[in-house]
C-alpha cells in the first residue's frame, strides 16, 4: 500500500503486519542461513513461536549443555507467538524448505494451514504474495505463465510478450510460492508442479533458444495445502506425492490455548472493523466449549452429543465470536452475550444444513439447558436458542 493511501487495508499480509518484528529478528540473526533466505532458519523459528523478549535466551550462543531456541532481536522488540500447535512441527517444516522437497500441510479446515503457509513465506522469502488459489477452475496458465496476446500477435512469443505467474516469479526471484487448496485443482494442473520441483526448471517451449526455460534460483519451494475434506475430490498422483512432504496441522487440543486464540483474533478483528464491542472471557468459554463439545462429540460431562457435519475449528470460533461482537456492537449496548453467539452461531457455522441445526439443537436441549441453570451466560446462550427453530 503506497505511504500517502489514507485508506487502510481491509488485512495487511504477515510481511507488513509483523514488519517491525521481522526487521528486529533480521537485524539480529547471525545463525547461518540457507542461500536465498531472508532469515536463519533460527529466526523463522522464532517468528512464529515467538520469544520471551530475551535476545540471550535464543541467541545462537546459547549456554553450555542447552539447545538454542532460535535467533532472537538484540532490541526490546517482542516477538509474538502467532501459530499455536506441534513446534516440533515447526521444525521438521522448516526443514522441509530447506530440502529439495516441496511441503504439503495437510488437515481439517480451519487450523491455520493458510495462516502457517503465509507465516512462514514471509519469515523466509520476505514477501506470501506469490499465491495460487486451487480451485476447479484454476488453469495451467495461472501456475506458471500466459501471454499479452497483443503483443503476441504483434511481436510474436518473446520475452516481452510474456506474463509471468507465481511459479515462474518463485523460481526466477529464489522466492517460495503457496499453492492453496491443491486437491481441489484436477490432477493435469497438480502434475504440473512434477518437474519444477523435481528438475527445478520451468521450461518455456514457445521461446527459442537459451531464453526457452527459466532455472529456480536458490530459496526456490513449494508450500502447498489441503483439506482431509477433499480428500478424494481430486486425488494426487503417486510421482507428485513422492515430491512432498507431508505435515498433519491438528485442532488446537488444549482449550487454554484456544480461549487465548479466539479472544485475540476476535478482539484484533473488532478494532480493524471499527467496532467498540467488550467479549468477556465467561462468554468466550461459552463458545470456545460448544464448539470443543460438538468437534469431539462428547461434553466435559461426559454426555455424548452428535457431531455436526459442519467445520466446528478454532477459525469458525473466530468467525462466531466477530460476528457476535458486531451485533453486540451495532445491535446491543456493546457486550456480548450468550444470545449474541446463539444468533450467529446459525449463519457463521450452520449455514444452510437442516441435519447440522437438528443436532445443535439437541445438544442446546441436553447440554446448555443443564449448565443454564447454574451460569447466566450459558443461560443467555440458551434463551437465544431460538433461532435454531427457523
Amino acid at each position: 500500500m503506497p505511504k500517502n493511501d489514507p485508506q487502510p487495508m481491509l488485512r495487511e499480509p504477515a510481511e507488513m503486519q509483523f514488519a517491525a518484528e521481522l526487521a528486529a529478528l533480521a537485524a539480529s540473526d547471525t545463525a547461518a542461513k540457507p542461500p536465498g533466505w531472508k532469515l536463519s532458519p533460527r529466526a523463522v523459528r522464532t517468528f512464529i513461536v515467538g520469544s520471551e523478549g530475551t535476545p540471550s535466551a535464543a541467541s545462537p550462543k546459547a549456554a553450555k549443555g542447552k539447545k538454542p531456541a532460535a535467533a532472537a532481536p538484540s532490541t526490546d522488540t517482542a516477538i509474538t507467538r502467532k501459530f499455536h500447535g506441534d513446534d516440533a512441527m515447526i521444525d521438521r517444516a522448516i526443514v522441509t524448505l530447506m530440502s529439495n522437497r516441496g511441503l504439503l500441510l495437510v488437515g481439517e479446515p480451519g487450523t491455520a494451514k493458510s495462516m502457517l503457509s503465509e507465516l512462514l513465506t514471509a519469515a523466509i522469502s520476505g514477501t506470501s504474495a506469490l499465491t495460487v488459489q486451487g480451485t476447479a477452475g484454476t488453469t495451467e496458465d495461472q501456475i506458471k505463465y500466459s501471454w499479452n496476446y497483443a503483443i503476441l500477435l504483434a511481436e510474436g512469443p518473446t520475452p516481452n510478450a510474456l506474463v509471468p505467474a507465481p511459479l515462474f516469479y518463485g523460481m526466477s526471484r529464489g522466492h517460495i510460492v503457496r499453492f492453496e487448496e491443491i486437491t481441489r485443482c484436477p490432477p493435469e494442473i497438480q502434475d504440473t508442479l512434477i518437474s519444477m520441483l523435481s528438475d527445478k526448471v520451468l521450461y518455456i517451449p514457445e521461446l527459442k533458444g537459451e531464453g526457452n526455460a527459466v532455472y529456480a534460483r536458490p530459496g526456490f519451494n513449494i508450500i502447498a495445502t489441503a483439506n482431509t475434506r477433499d480428500r478424494g475430490v481430486h486425488e494426487m498422483s503417486a510421482a507428485l506425492k513422492r515430491r512432498f512432504n507431508f505435515e498433519t496441522v491438528p485442532p488446537i487440543a488444549e482449550k487454554k490455548f484456544e480461549l487465548e486464540l479466539v479472544a485475540k483474533q476476535a478482539g484484533e478483528m473488532l478494532y480493524h472493523a471499527g467496532a467498540v464491542a467488550t467479549i468477556p472471557d465467561n462468554v468466550i468459554d461459552v463458545l470456545v466449549t460448544t464448539f470443543l463439545d460438538l468437534r469431539k462429540g462428547k461434553t466435559e460431562e461426559g454426555t455424548a452429543v452428535e457431531r455436526p457435519n459442519a467445520t466446528m475449528s478454532t477459525a469458525e470460533a473466530v468467525s462466531v465470536a466477530f460476528a457476535a461482537g458486531l451485533d453486540a456492537a451495532y445491535f446491543g449496548d456493546g457486550t456480548v452475550q450468550g444470545q449474541h453467539l446463539a444468533r450467529q452461531l446459525v449463519g457463521t457455522v450452520l449455514k444452510d444444513s437442516v441435519e447440522d441445526a437438528k443436532k445443535v439443537k439437541q445438544y442446546f436441549e441436553v447440554v446448555v439447558k443443564v449448565r443454564a441453570k447454574k451460569d447466566p451466560n450459558w443461560k443467555s446462550f440458551y434463551d437465544g436458542r431460538g433461532v435454531l427453530g427457523q
